[in-house]
């Protein structure tokens, strides 16, 4: 389908307070800050096709390296897992972020080098070990782009080993590795998508500006056209229908929310309205590969809603929630017989529990506690708020305060969210439960052009970095003053990527808002950004020219609001963090400001990865940034 990341002291310590009066709230227990980032001692269950083995991640040092998070697998019996773990994987270097099932044989997972996101496929037999390394080229990047469950011997990868600009496709042996060219890009496509038969008979071209939906009835016909559109408007394809005919896809042509739709490409222009949510956007859908049904679609207003289609996957859910009330329920992996689930229960005080899940027999058995160090009554709530913007929009977010404390002139993070096309969601969050354990009420705000809200909130982010996407942030600091909750002096703002932008705007063209600033990987100048960016993106630079700014076109409204080209507003106290091989916000993108700041004599704390990229992935460098961070705020901030 086409897939176009302190110390609190009493007021009354000096008096004696009779029993009666002694109801002051109690403060949860200061954490070590090493329990919120630290990787679970075993997560990540996905459950073979034939529903006979378990695989799991869970650190292991190999050959006196430190912890990685490496794959492992069990048998299953009798709906549990049996015997000793096996240790699958050898990885010293670099946490494995992900993997899944090929069938019950074959374990599939990506690995890059440092941070620099050229991922390799690799696949590993689960019962001899063997390694192979399905894409192994340097400075490539890889990924899967079906599975292909009804070949034992084969998956479709997408690479740019041709041509770093763009990406060609190919059906891999992942046993012996050959592969077979399936679809040579022309240049210009940068999605696949394939039927429920594993054919490639989808595409979607672009030139940046418009984007052409590509369809074809077999693998031996030529592509032809069957949506055009421009880039505010999107018609993706999810997976075809089960007679492989006609597409569900997610739309929001002709309507400001993203719907599911059917799409015949024998009509394509004619779509056949499935469900549209109410408010936000369409998140995403699923159906039975078994039963050949749509089962459910997601949606997120504040926290995450479903609709049902199918009476069995709705009775699925409701038996799961009716053994774990109070908790939110997902369903994270399943055998092929879809009678056998990997069941997580989580909320926003815990990352919560993994469950084995047989359907028939109604049992629920546990298989992990994800992070038992963070006690769930210890942990603060996250509270979606809204509020009104000076122009007039309404700002959703979430607000998060520190336990046992009243939350007046608290001492608050701003924590703008990365993207910026994404947004901040309702759940567990280690930073920002940290934080909050530290004493500091935290602010997560989904200014404009955050995803998930329509399409107009969307678009009124486009050429508004540092401009009103800047001003909806500005808008909930003095929304926490006002509510009385915020001390006006002792406002921070953190945030990564986007959110590092976000950060640094923050500190040069509102100078007098925040005491304190922490930038993690974020842009500083929109003019090198734009000029850094990886290859592969190159065929979306026009439309990151129209959303962002062209720099010859927008070169006044580029000038204005590059962080780095007002270093000499800068007085906030500053902390800069980086992956030195991280390919989307360039280390120049860290490098200048810091170089500019030291030259007015200003002190900017700057901490440099040489083994990451955008974003510190290994264990040991993530406590050592957080520890920095923890520092830092507490020094500036005093919660």
């Amino acid at each position: 389908m086409l897939r176009s990341m302190l110390a609190m002291f009493s007021l009354f310590a000096c008096c004696a307070i009779p029993p009666a009066a002694a109801s002051a709230p109690v403060l949860p227990k200061r954490q070590p800050l090493e329990d919120f980032f630290r990787n679970p001692e075993k997560g990540y269950f996905r459950l073979s096709d034939d529903g006979k083995t378990l695989g799991f991640m869970m650190p292991a040092a190999v050959d006196g390296s430190p912890p990685r998070m490496n794959v492992f697998v069990q048998p299953l019996a009798d709906g549990r897992p049996t015997g000793e773990p096996r240790r699958l994987t050898a990885e010293t270097d670099r946490d494995i972020g992900n993997y899944f099932w090929k069938g019950s044989d074959t374990i599939l997972f990506a690995k890059d080098f440092g941070g620099d996101e050229n991922f390799h496929v690799v696949a590993v037999d689960a019962a001899s070990g063997k390694i192979t390394d399905l894409t192994p080229y340097e400075n490539v990047r890889a990924s899967i782009e079906d599975d292909l469950p009804d070949d034992p011997d084969h998956v479709l990868i997408s690479h740019n080993q041709r041509d770093a600009t763009v990406f060609d496709v190919f059906r891999v042996n992942v046993r012996t590795g050959e592969q077979k060219l399936v679809a040579q890009n022309p240049g210009n496509i940068v999605g696949w998508g394939t039927d429920h038969q594993g054919r490639l008979r989808l595409a979607m071209a672009t030139d940046g500006l418009e984007t052409v939906l590509l369809y074809r009835d077999t693998e031996e016909a030529e592509f032809k056209p069957i949506v055009r559109t421009d880039y505010r408007t999107s018609v993706s394809p999810a997976f075809f229908t089960f007679d492989d005919k006609k597409l569900y896809t997610l739309s929001n042509r002709g309507r400001d929310r993203l719907s599911l739709v059917v799409v015949d490409p024998k009509n394509p222009d004619a779509e056949e309205l499935i469900f549209e949510p109410p408010q936000v956007d369409l998140g995403g859908v699923g159906y039975s590969r078994k039963r050949k049904v749509l089962t459910v679609a997601t949606y997120e207003p504040a926290k995450t809603e479903r609709k049902y289609f199918d009476k069995e996957t709705e009775q699925l859910f409701a038996r799961l929630q009716q053994h774990l009330p109070g908790y939110e329920v997902d369903v994270q992996s399943w055998n092929r017989d879809e009678d056998t689930f990997i069941v997580a229960a989580h909320n926003d005080r815990t990352p919560g529990r993994r469950y084995l899940y047989g359907a028939k027999q109604d049992v629920l058995t546990e298989l992990a506690q994800i992070n038992p160090a963070l006690a769930e009554s210890d942990m603060a709530e996250m509270r979606p708020i809204e509020y009104t913007s000076r122009d007039g929009l309404t700002i959703h977010g979430y607000l998060t305060l520190p336990r046992g404390r009243d939350p007046k002139n608290l001492a608050c993070i701003v924590n703008p969210h990365g993207g910026p096309w994404a947004r901040d969601s309702w759940g567990f969050n280690p930073e920002v439960q940290f934080l909050a354990n530290r004493g500091f009420c935290v602010l997560q705000v989904n200014f404009r052009g955050s995803t998930g809200y329509g399409r107009k909130f969307w678009e009124a982010g486009f050429g508004q970095w540092g401009l009103t996407m800047q001003d909806d942030i500005t808008d909930g600091v003095n929304w926490l003053v006002e509510q009385g909750i915020a001390d006006p002096k002792r406002i921070g703002i953190y945030g990564a990527s986007y959110g590092g932008y976000a950060t640094l705007a923050g500190v040069a063209f509102t100078p007098d808002l925040y005491a304190a600033a922490v930038d993690y990987v974020g842009v500083s100048n929109l003019f090198t950004f734009m000029n850094t960016i990886p290859p592969y993106w190159e065929p979306m630079l026009k439309q990151m020219r129209e959303m962002v700014g062209d720099p010859e076109r927008d070169k006044e409204r580029l000038t204005a609001t590059s962080p780095a080209l007002h270093a000499d507003k800068i007085r906030t106290p500053l902390f800069i963090a980086q992956g030195a091989r991280d390919p989307r916000v360039n280390k120049a993108e860290s490098d200048q400001i810091v170089e500019a700041l030291r030259k007015r004599g200003v002190e900017v704390e700057y901490m440099v990865k040489d083994n990451e990229g955008h974003g510190f992935h290994n264990e040991e460098n993530r406590f050592e940034f957080y520890h920095a961070m923890e520092r830092f705020l507490t020094e500036h901030l005093k919660p």
